[in-house]
């Protein structure tokens, strides 16, 4: 199963945010770039003082400990009420549907 999310979240190129279990840390904001056999290649930058580093690194799948992605943010600092958009605001197809009402 997370092999088959793993794929498509590479297929989509957004970007993850993927567990490491066997090194006990997170690697932020990744990209997926490629999964081949049991082996999945992850692209990802730090930012050190003054320099950013982009890194690549081919983790093992049984290592990956949880994925997860940004569905929405909002930005921070001052702002009204009227400046964010609210369900009423999406388009009709793209509104998710509620599941629990009979047809």
């Amino acid at each position: 199963m997370l092999h088959r999310k793993i794929y498509q979240l590479s297929r989509e190129g957004t970007e993850v945010w993927m567990y490491l279990r066997d090194q006990g840390r997170w690697l932020e904001r990744a990209r997926i770039i490629d999964i081949e056999g049991d082996l999945v290649t992850v692209r990802y930058e730090t930012e050190d003082d003054d320099e950013i580093c982009s890194w690549e690194e081919m983790v093992r799948l049984e290592s990956i400990g949880s994925v997860t992605r940004r569905l929405s943010s909002v930005p921070r600092g001052r702002m009204n009420a009227s400046d964010l958009l609210i369900s009423d605001d999406c388009p009709e197809a793209e509104r998710i549907q509620d599941r629990h009402i009979p047809d």
